[in-house]
């Protein structure tokens, strides 16, 4: 059989493996097994591929691990309900979408991940709603807007394993995501939320206050300024490269530092080191589920890069003048689709066809930041968690939340245009 079809069973196995409710990593190396064996390869070959690609990301699995100090930090502490809190309090009522899309979108860009933030938040939502009269289907949208606009930002998994991919510095892949995140929020506060009307039930807390302990009296939370001091020193060890380099002194700070460094002073600052423990734990938990699962999007990346399915997308796209731009935004897109998950579909993408995109004169830093871009336009269909966390964080039954996934993709499809957009304007 040929490989690219033997491959794209595999793949297409693993979703329905996944949907089927089995676990994720199991779907996707049972997915890379079945494809390597069906292309003829021999259990040999196929489990040499499979390791191989989990080798490739295994540098990334480190830092991942690693950047789990820093989530711990702003979770445990307060500090990221300490900045949710000032920015909708700075804001007020009358910017209530824009305030909660912002808050989502920094805490995300921080290092928070999109449904731990969206949850962090939702309290806070589920009450201004319930005070304000809101529908919980335009308060969800603007959380998971902002966030999905932080997350291309972010030093999370997906742009740290997208940078890795691509050997791209991981400063360089969060800049190049501004620009588009900024589009994107503004479109979700002033486009698509005003054009949903009246849709879905307005909120109230006996039907939606599921747990508010995340709201915290002011007293009991850090100071603004103790909760950023951790988030800081984390941009300005991962700015040094860029900036030292225009002075010709190149300083580089290897994300597996700069990211628990700043955690670890974020623990410090907001007076929390008796509890670093607690949040060593608590990022350990969160990143080690992440890590686990690259180990099976490895084993199914290794089976689709050795496959001749990057050379089929290469013909398809052959006779478009932009055909290696549109490649890495298609991929992400496809891979997240499959995953229900952006750093599961950032992985794949990234690590499978990282080469045919750069060989087609997409340079590094674009070509990952189009793939993570790509990687959140379809990563919250109803197979993954990420759906079902959120729509759970506002109390929402899966038919609600079924209603919001056209608008995520919109959201996504926006970050992704705006991507591209700036890989051609630069």
């Amino acid at each position: 059989m040929n490989s690219a079809l033997a491959a794209l069973i595999g793949l297409v196995l693993s979703i329905i493996l996944i949907l089927r409710k089995l676990s994720p990593v199991y779907s996707l190396i049972i997915g890379a097994l079945v494809g390597g064996l069906l292309a003829g390869w021999g259990m040999q070959t196929t489990v040499m591929h499979m390791i191989t690609g989990v080798q490739d990301i295994s540098k990334a699995i480190v830092r991942i691990i690693a950047a789990g100090v820093l989530t711990g930090m702003l979770v445990k502490t307060g500090a990221a309900a300490t900045i949710a809190q000032s920015i909708i309090r700075a804001l007020g009522e009358r910017y209530i979408y824009l305030a909660l899309a912002l808050s989502a979108m920094l805490l995300t860009a921080m290092g928070v991940f999109v449904d731990v933030a969206v949850i962090t938040i939702a309290p806070i939502a589920i009450i201004m709603g319930t005070k304000l009269q809101l529908s919980q289907f335009k308060l969800l949208l603007a959380m998971i807007g902002g966030g999905k606009c932080g997350n291309i930002l972010s030093p999370n998994p997906n742009t740290i394993v997208a940078a890795e991919n691509f050997d791209a510095p991981l400063s360089s892949v969060m800049a190049a995501g501004i620009a588009p995140a900024l589009v994107g929020l503004v479109v979700t506060v002033f486009v698509i939320i005003p054009l949903i009307g009246n849709k879905g039930k307005k909120v109230t807390d006996t039907e939606t206050v599921k747990d508010t302990n995340n709201i915290k009296e002011d007293e009991n939370l850090p100071a603004l300024w103790r909760s950023l001091l951790g988030p800081i020193v984390t941009i300005i060890l991962l700015a040094l490269r860029p900036i030292s380099g225009a002075w010709g002194h190149p300083i580089e700070v290897d994300p597996m530092i700069a990211l628990p460094v700043g955690g670890f002073v974020g623990i410090l600052a907001t007076g929390h080191w008796r509890d670093m423990g607690t949040c060593l734990a608590y990022g350990l938990d969160k990143m080690s589920g992440i890590a686990i699962l690259l180990v099976g999007t490895g084993a199914l990346a290794g089976v689709i890069q050795a496959s001749e399915i990057k050379d089929v997308l290469v013909g398809l796209l052959d006779g478009w003048s932009n055909g290696g731009t549109l490649m890495a935004p298609i991929a992400g897109a496809l891979m997240s689709a499959a995953s229900a998950s952006t750093t599961a579909g950032a992985t794949i993408a990234s690590a499978s066809f990282a080469d045919a995109i750069m060989a087609a004169g997409v340079a590094s830093v674009w070509g990952a930041a189009m793939v993570n871009a790509g990687a959140t336009v379809l990563d919250h269909l109803p197979h993954g968690s990420f759906f079902h966390a959120t729509g759970g964080s506002m109390g929402m039954t899966v038919k609600e939340r079924l209603k919001l996934i056209p608008y995520e993709t919109i959201v996504g499809l926006i970050l992704t245009i705006g991507s591209v957009v700036m890989s051609r304007l630069f």
